[in-house]
């Protein structure tokens, strides 16, 4: 049996003693009460816990690094493990394009990277888009600031430059030692499984890399200098071969007194910050010619330095987060320094919101509000509105699991899980903005960020795909008592032009959408409705006008609204807020369309619109028309003879298109995409609107005289 030191279980069937089964690297099931074992297959290895159904002990439930399965037949066969979101994330980075991307290390898999939003569509589904970008699955997988086709990754003390362009990964390890089996006594430098890897937010060629020192690469690992003395708490008789006499387990992964985090001020280039594996913390403020031991006095020795956070907001400033459980210790420990590490201050003391035994992994501030905290715990995710004084559970829908890592990029705040994979909370522009006064008002609409006009839907395929914020604008207001009327939401153009209205209680019925056989198409998120609840609501707009009628007198979509700024009110009986929303063009159009573009296609769509309204009120008029008269009636039979030119029947295979269909197809080529429209779609736009003209005639001819003529015996 391999890796016996952390998670060898026994477990034993509740209905027979003699049979056992062993949770290891393998799994293991003695039926002779142990005395002979044989290896089960399971979907995945590394195995670490299971439940036996007590009343049926074939039914069992089982656990290990790839996720859950269940067997019920004496796991002889085991069910999937490709329906759930259960990987094991060691820490998480953010690039700088756009969408941003997000990365980490995830346990008995590879590094990985996914799309913070879908960045277009792709066979297979959304679950397809993730990529392994060097490294393995300790990671830490960091990319480039400024060109995100580059990663610098970790594999258990290796560093990698990873070119997502090429899939290539250039080898550049510190030392060249090849760790495994190796007493780490003897080793020159002393790498750890999750070795820190940060690029320096002053120039992203300056790489720092940690063993026991701090390593610093400014030609992508090239060549590499050590800028610092052992900055670990070294204790020789920790630098032992582990495991014997029963197991030798010296894997060259779990070496003691290492650095755990480097953190670089992004405020004061060469003032950089090292928390070690076995308790200290230093900061250097010359760049590495000098270190100062500034581990806070009231940590306890030799716990992990998990994490440590460097103010972007006041120069001197750092968060460290501290985890001792291996060392039965349970306490949560943060500490604050707002002098370069000569005074601390606990913001955990287990009475201030952040219970005691809760381990803290990790802690964050705020990059748009000063002392706006967000702490990762052994058991989930808190939120400080005051540095730290006092923390509130930050949970929502987010799984009560460990949270590893926690990154904050364009007001959204990513979390890492193990177990529960990536999560994103989407626009924190509420807490940025949060007050008293906020709190007290009886209605609030908040400033919202600025949007992106992207082309995505949200709807999920299946279970394993990730689940992405509906594309369009976030907008955020909150209620101090249910409302006690209706409230009305207005989007306005920069004419004062409101292009859309929702109110509540009157949720839009959108007309289907025919997806047709053209491939993988932007699913489309079905419009939300206004919460009248008491609290704080998140509403979206999908950047689109009112949309034409439809025959069935729903509401089709409405094009998408270009570039610009609006104006986005809220009203609450008398009462009416006001704010502004900046409607921003993809990044990824730079060059391809413009803003005029857009304007053209606006205007072109909302006539195809108006088009599509004209021809369902005249198909509308027709049918009430046509009801209670005689099929055999000479008024029945010219209404229904311009219904056919109007209406395609769907009643059988392949049948002509008729005005219905054409109006339609002629809108779909024109909106799947931000583009220019082209000429044929003007040509067309022309001959389908003398067509329905013409139509008009004939039907305005009829009802004259269905107006003149004597009622009719079939009425």
């Amino acid at each position: 049996m391999n890796r016996p030191f952390y998670y060898t279980n026994v477990d034993v069937d509740p209905t027979d003693a003699d049979v056992v089964y062993v949770n290891n690297e393998g799994f293991y099931k003695s039926t002779d009460g142990g005395r002979s074992f044989q290896r089960v297959s399971t979907p995945h290895g590394d195995n670490h816990d299971m439940w036996i159904n007590p009343d049926n002990p074939d039914i069992m439930v089982q656990s290990n690094d790839g996720g859950a399965n269940v067997t019920l037949d004496g796991a002889r066969t085991w069910s999937t493990q490709h329906n759930q979101n259960t990987a094991e994330l060691y820490q998480v980075h953010t690039d700088d394009q756009f969408p941003y991307w997000i990365y980490a290390g995830q346990q008995d898999n590879s590094t990985i990277a996914v799309p913070s939003q879908p960045p277009g569509t792709r066979v297979g589904g959304r679950a397809a888009f993730w990529e392994a970008i060097g490294g393995c699955e300790t990671g830490p997988a960091v990319p480039k600031p400024g060109n995100p086709n580059i990663v610098y990754s970790n594999c258990k003390g290796r560093f990698g430059r990873y070119n997502r362009a090429t899939g290539q990964e250039w080898q550049y390890y510190v030392g060249a030692v090849d760790m495994y089996g190796v007493n780490p006594s003897t080793l020159p430098y002393r790498f750890q499984r999750v070795v820190p890897i940060e690029v320096s937010p002053h120039d992203p060629n300056t790489v720092y890399h940690g063993s026991q020192y701090v390593h610093r690469t400014r030609d992508e690992g090239k060549t590499w200098e050590t800028i610092s003395p052992d900055l670990t708490a070294f204790r020789p008789e920790r630098q032992v071969t582990s495991g014997k006499p029963i197991t030798r387990d010296i894997t060259g992964e779990e070496h003691y007194s290492t650095l755990y985090v480097i953190e670089e001020s992004p405020l004061e280039p060469g003032v950089i910050w090292t928390g070690a594996n076995d308790g200290p913390v230093h900061v250097t403020l010359d760049d590495g010619e000098t270190w100062v031991d500034v581990t806070p006095p009231g940590l306890p020795p030799e716990g992990r330095i998990q994490s440590i956070d460097v103010s972007p907001h006041t120069p001197g400033k750092a968060y460290v987060a501290a985890y001792r459980y291996l060392l039965n210790d349970f306490q949560p420990y943060i500490f604050k320094t707002e002098n370069h590490g000569d005074t601390w201050t606990l913001l955990t003391d287990g009475t201030n919101g952040i219970g005691e035994f809760n381990p803290t992994r990790v802690v964050r501030e705020d990059p748009d509000r000063e002392g706006l905290l967000y702490a990762g715990t052994e058991y989930g995710l808190f939120v400080s509105m005051n540095d730290g004084e006092r923390w509130m559970p930050f949970q929502a829908n987010l799984p009560m699991t460990p949270i590893t890592d926690l990154r904050v990029n364009r007001k959204d705040l990513v979390v890492a899980t193990m177990g529960r994979s990536f999560w994103i909370l989407d626009d924190l522009s509420p807490l940025h903005q949060l007050n008293e006064q906020v709190a007290a008002a009886p209605v609030h609409l908040f400033e919202p960020r600025d949007a992106y006009r992207m082309r995505y839907g949200a709807r999920r395929g299946s279970s394993a795909d990730p689940e992405y914020l509906p594309a369009g604008a976030v907008l955020w207001y909150h209620l101090a008592d249910e409302a006690s009327a209706d409230l009305t939401l207005e989007i306005a153009d920069a004419s004062g032009n409101v292009i859309r209205r929702f109110i509540s209680g009157e949720r839009e019925e959108m007309a289907p959408e025919v997806q047709g056989m053209r491939g993988p198409v932007p699913l489309q998120s079905e419009p939300e409705a206004l919460d009248t609840g008491a609290g704080l609501h998140r509403f979206i707009w999908d950047l689109r006008h009112a949309g034409p009628m439809t025959t069935s007198g729903r509401q089709g979509r409405g094009p998408m609204a270009v570039p610009g700024t609006y104006t986005v009110r809220l009203s609450h009986g008398d009462e009416t807020i006001s704010t502004t929303l900046a409607l921003l063009a993809d990044p990824r159009l730079e060059g391809d369309v413009s803003q005029a573009d857009m304007e053209a296609q606006l205007a072109h769509n909302k006539a195809v619109g108006e088009l599509l309204t004209r021809h369902a009120r005249m198909v509308r008029s027709i049918r009430e028309s046509m009801e209670g008269l005689d099929e055999t009636d000479a008024h029945h039979r010219a209404l229904k003879a311009i219904h056919d030119q109007l209406v395609t029947d769907n009643s059988d295979s392949y049948p002509p298109r008729m005005l219905d269909s054409q109006i339609r197809y002629l809108a779909g080529m024109t909106s799947r995409a931000d583009q220019l429209p082209g000429r044929d779609a003007y040509q067309r736009l022309a001959t389908l609107t003398s067509s329905l003209d013409a139509v008009m005639m004939l039907l305005d001819s009829v009802m004259e005289e269905m107006n003149q003529a004597p009622a009719s015996s079939g009425r």
